[in-house]
Order: structure tokens, then sequence, then C-alpha cells
């Protein structure tokens, strides 16, 4: 199997923080260069130096980095989507709000051009099934055999969110159980937009996506934009946990609606960070789908929102993903 190199440079006290992400999206195999490991080494007065290698030395001058390995098919080409948005929205957050400097958290690709990249793992996108009724359509691909299922139209260009990924697939699924003509939609870490584009085609009425990464945010603008979405529609950029006047404001216009469903495809330690807002949020009759969730995690998040009101209705797992369905304790 061919592997994909991918290189995130960050600086020596971010290198957790980004090595804690990775861990998040299930990675837990990555090699780690940090500069000030190797000058502790060197400075050890227990190591004989003579034994070092001069050409050594010269790790003390690198840029701190970690690197992952992903398999160069479909489930690579999709972890590498998860990897990018993931990191885009650390980059988002910036030194005051993670508490350390994590540097320009560039993403390099080992062995091949990005802009190559970017078109030869289309080769692995393809139209597939997803849930009992839809098929997920990549927007340089046709359908030539004839369908009665609810085409979905995606570009996920550099956004999480393909359709192929387990925790998608679950959320989809979940959602052609709950959603109803009209109702209101949250979709908190839209990526792509995927998850808001099905609840649209499954007659919601009114949608709402938030994404912490201004790139995310344009993508699925675009997308929704491609299929002339006509139900009332706000995307908005921000982070909703952050403490300052910009989260205020993006809080305040959540704020503005209950909403029937909330659906939040992102990563263990943010939903439960979101907890309370997510309580805040939803109607008390509304359904709240939680996903992003490695299986190991799943029996803790179910946990944590219990503190919030919450009582969960469904646990999925699959492939190591779990999918969440929320409902409020006291209904």
């Amino acid at each position: 199997m061919d592997w994909l190199e991918v290189k995130i440079t960050t600086t020596s006290a971010g290198i957790e923080a980004v090595t804690g992400v990775l861990m998040q999206l299930g990675i837990n195999g990555f090699v780690v260069e940090d500069p000030d490991d190797f000058e502790s080494f060197l400075t050890d007065p227990n190591i004989y130096k003579d034994y070092v290698d001069e050409d050594l030395y010269k790790l003390r001058e690198v840029q701190p980095a970690v690197t992952v390995y992903l398999p160069g098919n479909e489930q690579g080409a999709d972890m590498l989507r998860a990897v990018q948005s993931e990191i885009g929205k650390l980059r988002s957050l910036g030194a005051d709000q993670l508490g350390v400097e994590t540097g320009e958290l560039s993403i390099t690709l080992g062995n091949v051009r990005e802009e190559d990249w970017e078109n030869c793992w289309k080769k692995y996108f393809k139209p597939l099934k997803v849930g009992e009724k839809f098929m997920i359509k990549p927007t340089w691909e046709e359908i030539t055999e004839p369908t009665d299922r609810i085409i979905l139209e995606i570009d996920p260009s550099s956004s999480f969110g393909t359709g192929s990924h387990e925790t998608t697939k679950l959320c989809i699924e979940t959602l052609e159980s709950i959603v109803k003509p009209g109702c209101t939609i949250l979709d908190m870490g839209c990526g792509s937009g995927i998850l808001g584009i099905a609840a649209y085609l499954l007659e919601a009425g009114d949608i709402t996506a938030v994404d912490i990464d201004a790139n995310s945010v344009r993508i699925a603008t675009e997308n929704f934009e491609r299929i002339g979405a006509d139900a009332e529609l706000r995307l908005m950029c921000g982070n909703v946990l952050a403490e300052n006047e910009a989260a205020e404001k993006l809080r305040a216009a959540l704020a503005e609606k209950k909403y029937d469903i909330i659906v939040a495809n992102i990563v263990a330690d943010i939903i439960l960070a979101m907890k309370e807002l997510f309580a805040s949020l939803l109607k008390d009759e509304g359904r709240l789908v939680l996903s992003g969730i490695i299986s190991e995690r799943a029996e803790e998040v179910a946990e944590g929102m219990k503190s919030a009101g919450f009582e969960a209705i469904t646990i999925r797992e699959r492939g190591g993903w779990t999918a969440i369905l929320e409902k409020k304790a006291n209904q």
C-alpha cells in the first residue's frame, strides 16, 4: 500500500496541542521532531557524547514538527481532510486562547505536491450510498445509473465531510430518522456543510451552520449555493467557546432561536465543552446528534452529557467511531 506523509510544523510548546488533535481523530501513531528534547539529551551529564553521531547535532536546528502517515486510499484521503480541518481550527484559536504559541501550523505532504494531491485524492471519492435515502455525489462525478435516492452533491475541497467517513455516515443516517419538514437545524462544526445540506434535502426549513475555520464556512457556503438552497440559511464563523466580544456576538446570534435538532460532528472534548450551550439552544422536545467520538470515549461523553440534563436515546458504533442521539432528560 502507498502511504501519504503528512507533516505539521509547529513549535516545541505547540507539539502537545497538535498531537492532542491527532489523537482526538483516532491517529495514535506519529513522529515528533523537537529540538528542545535533543538539547536536553545533549546537556545530560550522564550521556557519553563521544558516541553521538555528529550529524545528530543538526537536530538542534530542525523546525518542531509532528508527522503522520496516512494510507493512500479513500480512508486516508478522508482522514487527511479531517486533519486539515482540525489543524485549521487549531490555527484559528491562536496563542491567546490556547495558552501556547503553536507557530504557523503549516501542513506539507511528503513526496507529492499539495496541488497534485488535491487532484489525485479525487480518484478515491466516488458516488456512494449513505443510509436509506442518500447518494453522495462529488461535483466532478456523474451518476450514470438510475436511482431513486436523494442526490447530495458536495465538493469538500480542504474541509472535512465527503460522506465516506464513518462519523458522517452515522450522522446522516440519524438525521434521516429525525428531520421533519420545516424543522430548525443547528450544525456545529459544519466543515464542508454536508450535514446541513442533508437536512435541507430532508426538508428542514431553517438551517444554521457554524465553524471556527473561515475556509470551511466559505466552502460550506459554496456547497449550499451550488444546490440552490432556498431555506432560511445562516452560515457563521467563530469560536463559541472563546471569551471575547466576537464569541459573545456569535452566542447571541445563535440564541435568537431554539433548534429542533442540533448536530455536532466534532471531537469529544469540544462536545463536552459545549454541553451547556447545547442545553440552552435545544428545544425541550429537540434532539441532539453527537459524533466524531472515538469509541473508547463514547461512555465518557454519554456520562458527561448527563450533567447538562441530557439522556442518550441510542448509541451507535461503527469502525471505531460512535454517534450518540440525545434528548433532554425531562422529556
